[in-house]
């Protein structure tokens, strides 16, 4: 279902916040030929929820992926591998584009990123990382009794 109710999409924004602040990592899926291929990746969001941060090697074969084809995935959960994972877990789904950030964006969204995972500061700064932002098109919220969508239209 769509999000129309400023109050509910407010609601919702907030819990997506405070899913992504509690969760340290997500699944990253980019596509290999035509192969859908996935990582685990440490991530940061932007305030707006219209960007994804993450840093990855550009020797890589997700970093290879995002050269021939800019569409990804995230998966951001809460399970907790119980059973109250069926009345109580959310997932996020974003959907997007990765595209790699350079100059005073990059200066800007890695100290974002830092301030969740300060002990990667070193990979941040090598000169074979890469840091990555996921311009996000679509959240897709879902619990397991309810589906919301967010478009952010572009």
């Amino acid at each position: 279902m769509g999000m129309d109710n400023t109050g509910e999409l407010s609601k919702l924004h907030q819990r997506i916040k405070a899913l992504f602040s509690s969760q340290l990592l997500c699944v990253l899926s980019t596509y290999s030929g035509d192969q859908p291929y996935s990582n685990l990746v440490a991530f940061t969001e932007t305030d707006d929820l219209r960007s994804m941060v993450f840093v990855t090697n550009r020797k890589t074969s997700k970093y290879a992926n995002f050269v021939t084809n800019q569409n990804v995935a995230l998966l951001v959960d809460s399970r907790t591998n119980t059973n109250l994972d069926f009345s109580e877990a959310i997932a996020v789904t974003l959907l997007g584009k990765a595209e790699e950030v350079t100059g005073v964006d990059a200066d800007n969204l890695s100290q974002a990123f830092l301030l969740k995972h300060p002990y990667l500061e070193n990979f941040v700064r090598s000169a074979d990382s890469a840091l990555m932002r996921v311009r996000v098109k679509k959240l897709v919220v879902a619990g397991f009794n309810e589906t919301n969508v967010i478009n952010f239209d572009k």
